[in-house]
């Protein structure tokens, strides 16, 4: 993984120093609530319900063990012993006290980490997909790339004050595990017909109170313009991107508003201007920061080890574990494992106590080489196990709480941490989480379901993603009550779409009911092997919303059905 140069020491430990003396003044009067303000988002930390909240940045979601101990570390001794995996690939610490930000900082610093950029009006944390590098179906190592763009984008002074936050995600595998669709810019890595690297940009997504999946500006582009393309995108939308309203103020909203069209020929007569400039890459420095990317000093492996084959006849929750929680890896012998953070209602999704991350580092070192991998559902990723180790590795995590084989299925479910914790929440949705996994604990029941994810939102902001669930649950206030909205049909991936909603929201109580309904209509109406994401596109909502509401009439006029809801 990549290593800090004197560049980013320097930077870290400066942004400690000058934040340090924020806070003595904060605490001493000398600078208002208003005025810290914007010096506390440009570090990270929010002032939540109960306390603030810090943010750290966690770039394209990898840890080293250090890294994740050092975490551990913090949560132990600053927090209530525990922290918060999000679907940015970030950490958040719920209950921080204000006095001990700049010695969390300086630990954090002390080990190659930092919360800058992880809020604010900017270029937030550059995402990729949790297995890249080791995935079977990668085309090109989109790391190299993403760690340029986390250079180029922290602290340059001509996009840390944006209309609005910007997000960006790079992928290079067959299957899109980034959701690049939802970001402002969405980058696919491929290799070309004499195998150079090329890159397609789209433009203009993001989920919110206006999920829209962005659209392609540009294809075959070489990697070389990949920063003046970029920043020609970039310096389009901060001249063009509204300031007057912060719900009309990103960068979808103007591709909207311009057209894509429209949208790109300002970004190519920008381009033109800068693309031969100082920010066009060359080979020299690609392969400097590649370096930081080689491979791990792999074993020469069996394909198939006789020890692993035997533990997967003998043990059938061995197997199950395998079957759900494991990925192909790209070197024989090898397998990526996903660490799931749903245990059940014990414990919210993406919650990791700072003992399960100090064995999990433990772990990381013993079975792999020392890396850990943030993924987009708030799970973790021990990326190389050797496969002889799997049975090992999982007796460890069963212990640790960590070994739940429900990747991909319902109870690997993603959700904000809601009301509980955060002021712009309009219901609590860890509460719904929590029915949701107890009403539908039963494994074979949800392997009997199939693949199948379900994100849940407190509120319009959509930081649970529930647009891209194929069931979505969003959070809503009515009069000073909750509810709650329900959407089917939403996906991620190369067919990335958003979920429609079924009709009427529901009480909290009625929520768990709501799902059975959905999924019960779903097993009547599949085909042999069909995900549930099929069948929805395949018969659309109407079966669906009668399985749900139970009343159906036909609108002759209209010659569509319409729902009493």
């Amino acid at each position: 993984m990549y290593r800090y140069d004197e560049y980013d020491h320097a930077l870290v430990q400066a942004r400690v120093a000058q934040f340090r003396d924020q806070v003595a003044r904060r605490l001493s009067g000398d600078l208002s609530e208003e005025e810290f303000l914007p010096l506390r988002l440009q570090n990270g930390l929010y002032l939540q319900k109960h306390a603030y909240m810090l943010r750290v940045a966690i770039p394209y979601g990898t840890l080293s063990s250090q890294q994740l101990r050092t975490l551990a570390g913090v949560a132990k001794q600053f927090d209530r012993g525990y922290g918060h995996f999000t679907t940015r690939q970030n950490i958040q610490f719920n209950w921080i006290e204000l006095e001990q930000v700049p010695d969390i900082l300086q630990l954090l610093a002390d080990n190659e980490m930092h919360a800058i950029q992880t809020s604010g009006n900017c270029v937030r944390n550059i995402t990729t997909e949790a297995f890249a590098g080791v995935a079977a179906d990668e085309l090109i190592d989109p790391r190299p790339l993403a760690e340029i763009l986390r250079q180029w984008s922290t602290v340059n002074p001509e996009f840390l004050f944006l209309p609005r936050k910007f997000k960006i995600a790079i992928s290079a595998s067959e299957q899109d595990r980034a959701a690049v669709r939802s970001h402002d810019i969405g980058l696919y890595l491929y290799p070309g017909k004499e195998g150079e690297k090329l890159l397609k940009v789209m433009v203009g997504g993001g989920l919110g109170r206006t999920p829209i999946l962005n659209q392609t500006l540009r294809e075959d582009l070489p990697w070389q313009h990949m920063l003046t393309y970029v920043e020609a995108v970039l310096r389009v939308y901060n001249r063009h991107g509204r300031r007057d309203n912060k719900y009309k103020a990103r960068i979808k909203i103007l591709v909207k508003s311009l057209g894509v069209d429209a949208f790109a020929r300002e970004v190519e007569q920008e381009w033109e201007q800068i693309r031969d400039g100082a920010a066009e890459l060359t080979l020299a420095e690609y392969q400097r920061v590649a370096a930081g990317f080689n491979p791990p000093e792999y074993q020469s492996l069996d394909a198939i080890d006789p020890e692993y084959g035997a533990w997967l006849a003998r043990d059938p929750a061995f197997a199950t574990w395998v079957q759900n929680n494991t990925r192909p890896h790209k070197v024989a012998g090898y397998a990526s494992v996903v660490v799931s953070t749903k245990p059940g209602a014990m414990s919210p999704p993406g919650d990791v106590t700072a003992a399960q991350m100090q064995a999990l580092a433990d772990l990381a070192d013993r079975h792999g080489f020392g890396e850990i991998r943030v993924a987009h559902e708030q799970n973790l990723v021990l990326p190389d196990i050797r496969k002889s180790d799997l049975y090992t590795l999982w007796r460890s995590l069963q212990v640790e709480g960590l070994a739940t084989p429900n990747i991909g299925l319902l109870t690997d479910l993603i959700a904000c941490p809601g009301g509980d914790y955060c002021n712009l929440a309009s219901t609590r949705s860890l509460p719904v989480a929590k029915v949701i996994q107890e009403r539908f604990d039963n494994l074979d029941y949800l392997h009997d379901l199939g693949p199948l994810s379900l994100n849940i939102s407190g509120c319009v902001n959509a930081c649970g993603h529930h647009h891209i669930g194929n069931i979505g649950i969003l959070g809503l206030d009515k009069n000073g009550e909750e509810y709650f909205q329900i959407t089917i049909g939403g996906d991620q991936g190369k067919n990335s779409s958003l979920g429609r909603v079924i009709g009427r929201a529901f009480r909290a109580e009625d929520v768990p009911d709501a799902i059975d309904h959905l999924l019960q209509t779903y097993l009547r109406f599949r085909e042999p092997e069909e995900p549930f994401i099929d069948a929805v596109n395949r018969l659309g909502l109407a079966p669906f919303k009668e399985g749900v509401y139970g009343q159906q009439v036909t609108t002759a006029e209209q010659g569509e059905t319409a729902w009493k809801i």
